[in-house]
């Protein structure tokens, strides 16, 4: 079974920055492809940014395209995602999750972080 926490969310102004972290527990967390994700009230959760097990291929969604960065430390089990230029249409609770080698979902979930952008 995987744990993962996060941390690194709160209140930020318009235009700036903050770095999200999520810490995985157990031996294999350079097995997992890691994905950091987003739900606003009242909308689905989409996906902000992914990385692969070895920390190439990153993908961005279009609307954090060129103002994130997701970065993985096997070493230190963790991935992060460097958030600037915030804009209030980040606001919302964000969460890692870890895709296991061999499956076809996420099975493991962080708890949640709330990141709020005010105007």
């Amino acid at each position: 079974q995987v744990q993962l926490v996060q941390s690194g969310g709160g209140l930020v102004q318009a235009g700036g920055s903050l770095r999200l972290s999520c810490a995985a527990s157990g031996r294999t967390f350079s097995s997992y492809a890691m994905g950091w994700f987003r739900q606003a009230p009242g909308k689905e959760r989409e996906v902000v940014a992914v990385i692969s097990r070895s920390g190439g291929s990153p993908y961005y969604a279009d609307s954090v395209k060129g103002r994130c960065t997701i970065s993985r430390d096997n070493a230190q089990n963790t991935v992060y995602l460097q958030m600037n230029s915030l804009k209030p249409e980040d606001t919302a609770v964000y969460y890692c999750a870890a895709n296991p080698y061999g499956s076809n979902r996420y099975e493991y979930w962080g708890q949640g972080t709330q990141v709020t952008v005010s105007s």
